[in-house]
């Protein structure tokens, strides 16, 4: 539950059919930034949203750690205690202009080196609607491959865009040989299977792993991450 320093701005995106979304805007506190995160949570239909543990500890930890934005937000009809975003749940299709908005926020703010980093839902999102917008590659974490199609992947290839595919060794719905096979119409994909770890990463080795994995991808001169930091920078938040 450690936050360390970071400029934290509450944000609204707003859709092209014309919802209002919200989220936080993690800066590093330095000024400078290697990369920027726009994270993409799973699925909200079953507890997902902006606050995910793995997403909320890349925003609490990377921007200081790593010089990595993070931006977090809750797709449309979700909710976290940053508030609610409008509209309903569209099954990963409406969240299509979700993406878009989110893309568009870092682009528009000038923020560098782009990349997606989906979890659960968010990789189906990630791989159905990104491949065309303005970021560099994607980071996937347990992606169940249900909504994206061959032809996703077959888009994302054709891009040439790096993509990490991070997958649980006892992951509920897509284990490592499995996802292998499937994605292979992903010529360019770099698949990793994560031994011991579940679809949720619990527990604070599997946190570490993935973002560990994720700076190494995205600001590969900031990895690995450092494991302590002087006690005068951190703040402690309540479970």
């Amino acid at each position: 539950m450690t936050v360390l320093p970071a400029v934290r701005e509450e944000i609204e995106l707003r859709t092209e059919d014309g919802l209002t979304l919200v989220g936080e805007l993690a800066l590093p506190a330095s000024g400078r930034i290697a990369a920027t995160l726009v994270t993409l949570h799973p699925l909200p239909t079953h507890g997902g949203f902006m606050d995910s543990h793995v997403l909320r500890k890349a925003a609490w930890r990377l921007p200081h750690l790593a010089d990595v934005a993070v931006l977090r937000f809750n797709t449309r009809g979700t909710s976290s205690p940053r508030g609610t975003s409008e509209g309903s749940f569209e099954e990963g299709v409406g969240e299509a202009a979700d993406v878009r908005a989110a893309v568009d926020f870092a682009v528009a703010r000038g923020l560098p080196h782009r990349w997606l980093v989906g979890w659960s839902f968010g990789t189906e999102l990630a791989l159905m609607h990104g491949f065309q917008l303005d970021v560099e590659g994607a980071v996937l974490l347990s992606p169940p491959l249900h909504r994206a199609l061959p032809e996703d992947l077959q888009r994302w290839a054709a891009t040439g865009k790096p993509v990490k595919i991070l997958v649980p060794e006892h992951d509920d719905f897509l284990q490592p040989a499995e996802a292998a096979q499937r994605f292979a119409p992903l010529t360019q994909a770099e698949l990793i299977g994560v031994p011991g770890a579940k679809h949720l990463w619990v527990g604070e080795k599997y946190v570490r792993i993935v973002l560990d994995h994720i700076v190494a991808t995205v600001a590969p001169e900031r990895a690995p991450l450092p494991v302590e930091v002087p006690a005068s920078v951190v703040s402690i938040v309540s479970a």
